[in-house]
This record gives C-alpha cells, structure tokens and sequence, in this order.
C-alpha cells in the first residue's frame, strides 16, 4: 500500500475496513481449509445421496446467501468467512462431480478446470496487477478472489478423483501423496525462492485433493479399504472440528490483521509491509 492508499484508508471507513475481509495466513488457516475440503467432500456425498436433485438446489441457495452475506460485512468475521468457504466446498463438490455423471472422464474435467483456474488468475492479474491474498482490499478483488476459491475447489476436487479412482491409487494413498505434495511450495518457497503468491495457490489447491482423500477413506466402506464410518458422520466430526477452531479464533483474534482491529482514540493505524 502506498502513502497515498495509507491517508485515504485512515479516513476512509470503507477502504480502511475492506482491508480486513479476508484472515492472516497462519497455521490455523491451512487446519481450517483442509477440514473444510474434508467435510464438503463428506457432506456433498451425504446430501446428494438423502436429497438428490433437491439438496443440491438448496446447496446453491445456501452458497448464494453465504456470499451475499460475506460480502456485504464490512471486515472480516470468522464465522461468516468460513462459512462461505464451507458452502464453496459443499457445493463445489456437487459441481465437480456433475461432468462424471455425464460420462466425461476425470481427466478432461481436470483440464477443464485447470483452463478455468487459468483464466481467471490472468484476468485478476490483468485488472488488479496482483494475485496476492493479503490485497483482498476491494470489491472487485474480493470478486476476483471468491472466483477463483471456486474454481480451486473444482479443480482439486476432480485431480483428488483423477488419482484416488481413475488411476487407482485409493483414498488413503491419495490422501499421504498430496500431505507430502502440500509441502513442496513452503520447501520451494524457502530455498529455491518460489513466489510467495505461486506458493500460496499452489498449497491452496491441494488443500482439495488432501482433505477429501482422507474424508473418502474415513467414510468408504471398509471392503474398499475405508474405515466404514458412513460419509454423514464424517461430515458431521470434520464440522464440529471447523466449529470449535472458527470458535476459537474468533474469540483470540489471532488471525485479524493488525491494521484492521479496533483502535482506540490513542492508537494510531498500523503500517504493513
């Protein structure tokens, strides 16, 4: 931000609140976003299965309101982020999976959705000059951003299945592949010099394929090597674990940016990097 961009944010209220619509990246952001990957799998798959055509329409409606709502807040709020980003995972699943139903091979869907992730980084790019997640700081960005949180979970969604089922390598295989894969972008980040917004997307991507590869093994039948705990429970302890985590930073504050807590009459804004 610019010293001009810092003045304006000072005394402006909706620029200087914009800056807080998204969390700090930390440790608990990446437990978060896995669990949330796990527990759409797992409640896509239940709810397709006791609603059919029915739950996927309310799914919509429910992602509908949850970004609506995420939207017009005017910083950011824990439950009300996190709760978007779980419908994302909901109902990016059933999304994802529609293309098999129709008999198009998971390869193809995969590039479909690589070719997605694509146009949309590039035309963020284009507009704004940046794809850093630290500069959701305007409604178009905040767009831009929620675009492509979209097009990630389809795309890791359909790669988890490309490996788990087409190539055979199942859930819990699938699931110990992309844990160590996940750690490349840090590991290239630190000591080859990869990009930090490169790192950050690239991890953000297979935070798909790792939580629900093992939210499949938990919830498949145990003849498929599964643990046969039925995909409703699943979803049901992966959610309670998002809910006592969203909980507690809400309570913490550990993930708002510094600049975007409350100030006193004392305090002066604070200064990013």
């Amino acid at each position: 931000m610019n010293e001009l961009e810092r003045t304006r944010s000072a005394n402006d209220p909706l620029i200087y609140n914009l800056t807080s619509k998204v969390p700090v990246v930390t440790v608990y952001f990446w437990i978060i976003k896995v669990l949330t990957t796990g527990m759409g799998e797992a409640a896509s798959d239940a709810l397709v299965r006791a609603g059919g055509v029915v739950a996927v329409v309310a799914t919509a409606v429910a992602l509908l309101a949850s970004l609506v709502a995420q939207f017009k807040v005017s910083r950011y709020i824990p439950g009300v982020y996190w709760l978007a980003v779980v419908m994302v995972s909901v109902f990016g699943t059933m999304a994802a999976d529609i293309p098999h139903f129709l008999g198009i091979p998971v390869w193809c869907t995969s590039l479909g959705y690589l070719l997605a992730v694509v146009v949309i980084f590039s035309m963020w790019h284009r507009a704004e000059g940046t794809l850093s997640f630290s500069t959701i700081n305007t409604r178009r960005r905040e767009a831009f951003y929620w675009a492509a949180v979209m097009a990630t979970f389809a795309l890791g969604t359909a790669v988890g299945d490309l490996t788990a089922f087409s190539w055979g390598w199942g859930a819990l295989a699938s699931g110990i592949i992309f844990a160590v894969l996940i750690a490349l972008p840090a590991m290239a980040h630190r000591w080859v010099g990869l990009n930090t917004v490169a790192a950050f997307w690239i991890a953000y991507i297979l935070t798909r394929p790792l939580g629900a590869s093992f939210a499949d093994w938990m919830g498949g039948p145990t003849h498929h090597g599964g643990l046969g705990w039925g995909m409703a429970l699943v979803a049901a302890v992966w959610s309670a674990a998002i809910i006592a985590f969203v909980v507690y930073l809400a309570a913490t504050r550990r993930d708002v940016r510094a600049d975007a807590r409350p100030r006193t009459a004392q305090s002066t804004p604070s200064r990013r990097p």
